[in-house]
């Protein structure tokens, strides 16, 4: 059988929306593309909020007690622009410095004027790493480098800071920690090395994170004792601030949390922190019109009128960072605010447009704002992907990164 369209956007709800990075419009000079056109006034931006994320970063440090933060700003920023977001966080002094995955967007942080430390977290090979480290940017080495590190020592004449990370469980990336001791001690050995850190990564199963946490203790012990110096250990993700104190350790190194976003909806209910979402998809609303009783609205007619109502086009779709699932099933799917009543979204989400029921008066008009998510109760991240079904990180992370961003 033929696939048909609604089959293929149904599988796509599976897989990540595959963006590439790019620097914050806010930050950078525009592309030759971008340069010679301009956005349409009906285009959807992102919205930051500077306040939002201010308030977030002292809740934080509230709740790790003013240990520093390690602000985790990988896949653009969260959505935000990882420059745009750096240069907003880079002034407030509980902020350590900033941890990517690529390579590129660390380096963007230094073209942009940033400072304060950058950890990369992600691969790299012996020409990234000196390129890294010209720049300096801190390696995360769980493999033995340490030839490439003394090349590296010997032309710039000093040694090379870095943190080593050692994986208790997670199995993603790390030396495994009954293997860790014999890594961490050729490197600390060498003089073309200095150790600034040492790190893990909980698998966030809440039983399974307390063993991992004793495997951390027990292996960075033994180390010290042996009069190995480990720097600042650090393991506490947003997720650990809710979950477990004890992890919190000399440092803290959360994501989410800093962009107002709660990692699982039910640490919404606590009174542990009270996160105010720093980032909003808007967009404006480019079609108003009257379905009659029958009439279909999207593909594969995803839609039937049950009776007379109007709807509203919105230039926004899956390859802007709005899911697919927003607009699953009329009981279930997300809802759009515009003049300050919340529409579903219906029929099917395509790659630049979705549709909302407005319902059977004529309530909105071409040029009206409809926003996604933002920081009001009812359409919060958290609350669209409940809605949806969607991962609140796909939310953000998963925003393309050629929208505008206006920080407001």
């Amino acid at each position: 059988m033929k696939p048909s369209r609604r089959s293929f956007l149904e599988a796509g709800l599976a897989l990540p929306a595959l963006l590439g990075s790019s620097p914050s419009l806010l930050s950078t000079a525009p592309t030759s593309e971008a340069a010679s056109s301009k956005d349409s006034s009906f285009d959807p931006w992102v919205e930051i909020y500077r306040e939002n994320l201010r308030h977030n970063v002292q809740e934080i440090s509230c709740r790790a007690s003013s240990r520093p933060i390690l602000a985790v700003i990988k896949n653009n920023g969260y959505g935000m622009g990882v420059s745009s977001v750096a240069q907003l966080l880079e002034p407030q002094p509980e902020i350590f410095g900033f941890a990517v995955v690529k390579l590129h967007e660390a380096i963007s942080l230094r073209d942009t004027g940033i400072r304060k430390p950058i950890l990369l977290l992600g691969p790299f090979d012996e020409q990234n790493l000196a390129d890294a480290v010209a720049r300096g940017i801190m390696p995360m080495v769980y493999t033995p480098l340490g030839p490439a590190l003394d090349k590296i020592a010997a032309k710039t004449q000093k040694p090379v800071p870095l943190h080593i990370c050692i994986d208790t469980g997670i199995g993603r990336v790390g030396v495994p920690y009954y293997l860790a001791a014999p890594l961490i001690r050729d490197l600390a050995s060498r003089k073309s090395v200095r150790i600034h850190g040492t790190m893990m990564t909980f698998t966030e199963d809440t039983d399974f994170d307390k063993e991992q946490l004793r495997r951390f203790h027990e292996t960075c012990s033994a180390l010290e004792k042996n009069g190995i110096a480990l720097g600042t250990k650090h393991a506490a993700s947003s997720f650990t601030l809710f979950q477990h104190p004890e992890a919190f350790l000399d440092m803290v190194r959360p994501g989410m949390a800093i962009y107002g976003i709660y990692s699982k909806n039910e640490f919404r209910h606590t009174a542990i922190m009270d996160l105010r979402p720093a980032i909003s998809l808007k967009a404006r609303v480019i079609y108003v019109k009257k379905l009659r009783k029958g009439d279909s609205a999207g593909y594969n007619r995803a839609y039937m009128a049950k009776d007379d109502v109007w709807v509203a086009t919105l230039p926004v779709g899956h390859a802007d960072g709005c899911p697919r699932a927003a607009a699953l099933a009329r009981e279930k799917g997300a809802k759009v605010r515009i003049n300050g009543e919340l529409f579903p979204v219906i029929a099917s989400v395509s790659a630049s447009h979705c549709i909302v029921e407005v319902g059977r008066e004529e309530r909105v008009k071409i040029g009206d704002v409809a926003t996604f998510f933002d920081s009001q109760p009812g359409s919060r991240p958290e609350d669209v992907s409940e809605a949806c079904g969607a991962s609140v990180y796909d939310l953000t992370m998963h925003l393309n990164p050629l929208l505008p961003r206006r920080i407001v």
